[in-house]
């Protein structure tokens, strides 16, 4: 059974960093795509960022892009959200997932996505 557990959510100004981590267990991850997802209430589900498990290659979301960091660790099953320069629309749940066998086409989908953790939450006060 796999398992997601995030962890390194919080309270943080404008400006300023967090990490959040992703523990994965249950099975062995080769072949998969693991990625961060962000929810605020009333919206759907958002593709944050991305990255092959295999290889290593990473996607993210436009928003994102030169502030935060998607990173692994295969040896310990980690997955890992390096959040810089925050802002408070960074504000959200975010959601660690795993998706088996994902074309780089298709990591921005939600759907695509086999297994969640429960969430982890993020405030960014301006």
């Amino acid at each position: 059974q796999v398992t997601l557990v995030e962890s390194g959510g919080g309270l943080v100004q404008t400006g300023g960093s967090l990490r959040l981590s992703c523990a994965a267990s249950g099975r062995t991850f080769n072949g998969y795509a693991m990625a961060w997802f962000r929810q605020t209430p009333g919206k759907e589900r958002e593709f944050v960022a991305s990255i092959k498990w295999s290889g290593g290659s990473r996607t993210y979301a436009e928003s994102v892009k030169g502030r935060f960091t998607i990173s692994k660790d295969t040896f310990k099953n980690m997955l890992y959200l390096q959040m810089d320069n925050l802002k408070p629309e960074d504000t959200a749940v975010y959601y660690c997932a795993a998706g088996a066998g994902l074309i780089t086409s298709r990591v921005r989908l939600e759907s695509a996505y086999d297994f969640w953790g429960q969430g982890t939450q993020v405030t960014v006060s301006s």
